[in-house]
């Protein structure tokens, strides 16, 4: 018994820690600047997204040349477990967290919960 408690007290102390979801302040700083950033969606759908600092979003759906991609406002917020975003006007607030991906510097998880529903990249600046 107590080999079997020790080996599952081993395999949890070696687990590779989780990343921390980023501060309020880290998201404003990375990604509610004002500059333009690639979410792509579980689906693998791709949106051009541009946060403001004054609690402004847009996101445009990234189409081929010569599909028409329609351009929706939002807003935004920061609370104290990371972001929300409203994308219609009276709709309620969806909230999320934001988490380094561990296997790419350029990318972040944009969770709900322990699920994934979204990726942000960054441009190379």
């Amino acid at each position: 018994m107590r080999v079997l408690l020790s080996l599952a007290l081993l395999a949890l102390l070696s687990a590779p820690a989780q990343a921390q979801a980023l501060t309020g302040d880290q998201i404003k700083a990375m990604f509610f600047n004002g500059k333009p950033f690639v979410a792509t969606s579980t689906t693998r759908q791709r949106f051009t997204m541009v946060f403001t600092p004054d609690g402004k979003a847009t996101r445009e759906p990234i189409k081929k040349a010569g599909e028409h991609a329609e351009k929706t406002q939002g807003t935004w917020r920061v609370v104290k477990e990371g972001f929300c975003t409203s994308w219609k006007q009276g709709s309620p607030a969806n909230c999320y967290r934001l988490v380094p991906n561990t296997s790419d510097d350029t990318k972040w998880s944009v969770m709900r919960g322990a699920v994934t529903v979204a990726s942000w990249t960054k441009p190379a600046e």
